[in-house]
């Protein structure tokens, strides 16, 4: 190995070891070079910003470096004798050789074999501080030292997780919520219609949606690194129970019932919306790491804003749709329990109404189930 890409070498790793207490970043430019003529004609050259790096250089253990950059580089050159390919990478790591000595975390000594020249080669070297950055320098073909901070798939990689930390660290945040899906009823009780008949609530579960748009504000408890966070926020919510069959919904004798169409007319679309205004509170477990786990589960009150009926059907060539708008004898308050369950950006809901959907008496006892894919964003 020659003389000169050995000093190349010793620049590279002083370099990257005092960019490693500076914050690991790279410094300034250089204002002052010191050549150190050695016995055996190398030349070691030290590139430093002022006196003050000067006088910090013993800290930086050189002597342990370059005596173990040596058998480095021999180890290199014996894997590239042996080897069959035209290029050949061997990786150490110094700083695991020799703990508390700040040394590197890996040196990757790169041989190249030069067609045109049998015999000789061309090398480079990459000093590499942690796994996601460091200092890279090679000699070219001209034999000229170039450096670089490594590959721009590396400095992303390292952006994306120094964001990911600061997303980890943040104590508060607040997301927008849609979430969409279905509604469903649940513990119904039958009841005797105005026929004298006993009917029970049957709902077409695809057109029982659910829509609800929400500000949620996440704050942590605990630590900065604890997983554990408190979740509320204001909702506006739509639910839709369209019922299944020939059947519509009517108020008569101070009553909310379902009742089968007499008339003949056929129904494509006959059901009950209600917009509410909620504030759930819960408590949220959000595993950090590649994970992305998280989970959480409380509570929610409400207030109904607005309810309304709509009939759908199509008469003598024409499509009518008839919207009536009333309280329909509906709970105004709501209360109930909601959970969430996800992985990264994939995430369920569940929302359960403890309050019954009718005043008591005044309508058919059922209570509202609601479930669906939420989608969050920053």
């Amino acid at each position: 190995m020659k003389p000169t890409l050995f000093s190349a070498l010793s620049v590279a790793l002083l370099a990257a070891t005092v960019a490693t207490t500076q914050a690991r970043a790279l410094p300034p430019p250089p204002t002052d070079t010191i050549v150190v003529r050695l016995p055996n004609r190398a030349i070691m050259t030290l590139v430093v910003r002022d006196a003050q790096q000067l006088r910090q250089l013993p800290q930086y253990h050189l002597d342990s470096l370059v005596a173990r950059l040596g058998g480095y580089i021999k180890r290199a050159d014996d894997a590239a004798k042996t080897a069959t390919t035209d290029r050949v990478t061997t990786q150490f790591f110094p700083n695991q050789d020799a703990p508390g000595q700040n040394l590197p975390e890996e040196i990757r000594i790169t041989t190249h074999k030069n067609k045109a020249q049998p015999g000789a080669s061309t090398n480079r070297v990459d000093v590499a501080l942690d796994k996601a950055f460091g200092l890279h320098m090679r000699i070219d073909e001209n034999g000229k030292k170039v450096y670089s901070t490594g590959s721009s798939e590396t400095r992303q990689a390292r952006r994306d997780s120094m964001r990911a930390d600061r997303h980890e660290r943040k104590s508060s945040s607040t997301d927008f919520i849609f979430d969409v899906g279905l509604n469903a009823l649940v513990n119904k009780a039958t009841y005797l219609s105005p026929t004298g008949q006993p009917e029970a609530i049957n709902l077409r579960p695809e057109g029982s949606r659910y829509v609800n748009l929400g500000l949620n504000y996440k704050q942590r408890l605990g630590g900065k690194r604890s997983p554990l966070y408190i979740v509320g926020g204001p909702e506006f919510a739509f639910n839709n129970y369209m019922l299944d069959g020939n059947y519509k919904w009517v108020n008569q004798n101070g009553r909310t019932d379902v009742v089968p169409e007499t008339n003949g007319r056929q129904y494509q679309k006959t059901k009950l919306a209600t917009s509410t205004l909620t504030v759930p509170l819960m408590l949220q477990l959000n595993t950090h790491g590649s994970s992305r786990f998280h989970f959480g589960a409380g509570g929610f009150v409400g207030y109904r804003l607005a309810s309304w009926t709509k009939l759908k059907y199509y008469e003598e060539g024409t499509t009518y749709k008839d919207k009536d708008h009333g309280s329909y004898n509906l709970t105004d308050w709501q209360y109930g329990l909601q959970g969430v369950i996800g992985f990264r950006s994939l995430t369920f809901f569940a929302k359960y109404n403890l309050n019954d959907l009718f005043r008591s008496g005044q309508g058919p006892q059922a209570q509202t189930l609601s479930f669906g894919l939420r989608i969050l964003g920053n």
